[in-house]
């Protein structure tokens, strides 16, 4: 029992970490927490919706489709909400930040309805029995889909040219603008990606558990900033292991019994960590000159 709900841990860690990337790499270059962007994660899963069910699409062209719709979202939201208020205060943004995240909560709401879409088939779900642990089709895809992005994304930050500016801007903004980096562009470059793995996060949400709603970005949201935190705000490997971490403890409290307390769970190893290790499980203190 304890393998299997390890296993199911790990596959529900997945989208929980796919979608605290977003945050971490925003936050790491801007200083921003994107209060929105669980309602980017819904929008793909919608629109992973409206290609199986009205284009007659399959798992992989839904997928790529609703990223890139959501590449798109995330740049315009940056554009318009984000770009005109960076030189204001920290708390503007954060406003507008909510602000945007009710907007696209009752937009959806007014197109789809309030309540929950089924998701439609679109592959064939099977089980695989491993020894004493029990896998399916649908995890099966969740787990490569989810690692292959997030190697991608590591080989993007680690070798190809935007992806060191990102590390540039992000140890510091202003120094990186200096010295010939269009940090625009970064930033711009920095909402597409993470958009982009948020909405394959909703999208794979949306077939392992059959439904979707207008309100799904908000509790798994918190949960994946909650992940961000947990493995230190700002790293993206910490965004990573955070999201494993919260999605296995919070298999193995329903497991234990504690199903009625699953969305505390998340809270109370947020609180727990940050007592003792105030920078997160792999994030590193920020020396500051003043």
């Amino acid at each position: 029992m304890l393998s299997q709900q390890l296993l199911n841990g790990i596959t529900l860690g997945a989208t929980y970490a796919l979608i605290a990337l977003g945050y971490t790499m925003v936050y790491g270059i801007i200083q921003l927490i994107n209060f929105a962007h669980g309602e980017i994660y819904m929008v793909g899963a919608f629109v992973g919706v409206l290609m199986v069910s009205v284009f007659q699409q399959g798992l992989l062209v839904s997928l790529v489709a609703a990223m890139l719709a959501c590449m798109i979202m995330g740049v315009t939201i940056e554009r318009i909400a984000y770009r005109p208020l960076r030189r204001s205060t920290r708390l503007a943004p954060l406003i507008s930040a909510i602000g945007v995240s009710i907007f696209l909560q009752t937009l959806m709401t007014k197109i789809k309805g309030p309540q929950p879409v089924a998701f439609p088939p679109v592959i064939n779900d099977a089980l695989y029995k491993l020894g004493p642990v029990e896998i399916s089709k649908v995890q099966i895809i969740i787990l490569i889909v989810a690692s292959l992005l997030m190697a991608g994304l590591h080989f993007i930050v680690k070798y190809v040219k935007i992806g060191k500016a990102m590390r540039a801007a992000s140890e510091d903004y202003d120094t990186a603008a200096l010295m010939g980096i269009n940090v625009n562009r970064v930033i711009s470059f920095t909402f597409a990606i993470g958009s982009a793995l948020a909405a394959a996060g909703g999208v794979l949400v949306g077939i392992y558990f059959n439904s979707v709603s207008p309100f799904m970005g908000v509790l798994a949201g918190l949960k994946a900033f909650c992940a961000a935190v947990l493995g230190g705000i700002g790293s993206i490997p910490g965004a990573m292991l955070g999201g494993l971490f919260l999605g296995v403890a919070e298999t193995l409290g329903v497991a234990g019994g504690f199903d009625l307390y699953k969305d505390a769970i998340a809270f109370t190893l947020l609180i727990i960590v940050l007592l003792f290790r105030p920078t997160g499980l792999l994030g590193r203190p920020i020396q500051r000159k003043v």
